[in-house]
């Protein structure tokens, strides 16, 4: 039997329907439009006393394509995250832009990203563009999260230096790959495996007072915007008699 034009009509809705959901589904890879500035006091990375707590590693990693930004600190949840930044002028700027990690809070004019100088000039094509770029100060953009990614390295646990053993215990925990986000940390006695939940002092700092003794096992959760989470526990124990300025391999990777 013929479909009738009312049918028809009907068919197609439901198919641009379809279409626009799976568009819907995969806006997590669409760029979003802001303006971005640059550190001005920096000779090419970002600042070692940024919000993150990552220190001097916060201007190191990457290359030095990192960045502070403002609603997308999130509370400290999103330092560590990654970011394809670029440009929005095409005769200035590649397509491909630059990749940041985030490790700093700060806003400028109307912008969510505050680039390290090497990071701004690598959304560039030329270094004639390059130099044009930092002497307008604040570009218009577009962004978008996307996985870190660091080969040959496992998440590695810093203990930081205010720490004091056996009494006081503070960390932060770096190379995490992919996309999702450590939203909890467990700290656990290896023996009778105990555990107790850590506080997020700031940025990407967790902190506890009187940590079980003995070798200590992490639990962290990671968890994206679609609500999948996952406990994930290294294969590595940070050593009984832990030192303040310590690194600590963990043993594991997540996925990118």
């Amino acid at each position: 039997m013929a479909l009738s034009l009312q049918s028809l009509f009907l068919l197609f809705a439901t198919f641009l329907s379809l279409l626009n959901l799976g568009n819907s589904a995969t806006c997590s890879d669409c760029f979003t439009h802001s303006r971005a500035s640059y550190y001005p006091n920096s000779d090419e990375n970002g600042t070692a006393t940024g919000r993150c707590g990552f220190g001097s590693f916060g201007m190191t990693i990457n290359g030095g394509d990192v960045s502070a930004v403002s609603d997308l600190y999130r509370d400290g949840l999103g330092c560590g995250a990654c970011y394809q930044v670029r440009c929005t002028d095409s005769n200035l700027c590649s397509d491909k832009g630059v990749t940041v990690v985030i490790t700093d809070q700060g806003s400028g004019p109307n912008t969510d990203f505050i680039l390290s100088s090497r990071a701004f000039r690598q959304m560039a094509q030329t270094a004639d563009s390059a130099t044009y770029l930092l002497s307008q100060g604040v570009v218009d953009i577009e962004y978008r999260r996307v996985s870190c990614s660091y080969p040959n390295r496992n998440i590695t646990i810093k203990i930081d230096e205010n720490s004091n053993y056996p009494y006081y215990l503070a960390f932060v925990i770096w190379y995490q790959q992919g996309k999702k986000d450590i939203t909890a940390v467990q700290l656990c006695e290896t023996q009778n495996f105990s555990c107790k939940l850590l506080d997020r002092s700031y940025g990407a700092v967790w902190t506890t007072t009187s940590p079980p003794s003995g070798p200590l096992s992490l639990r962290m959760l990671f968890s994206d915007d679609d609500g999948d989470e996952e406990w994930v526990v290294p294969a590595n124990n940070i050593p009984e008699n832990w030192k303040g300025g310590e690194q600590y391999d963990s043993g594991v990777q997540v996925n990118v």
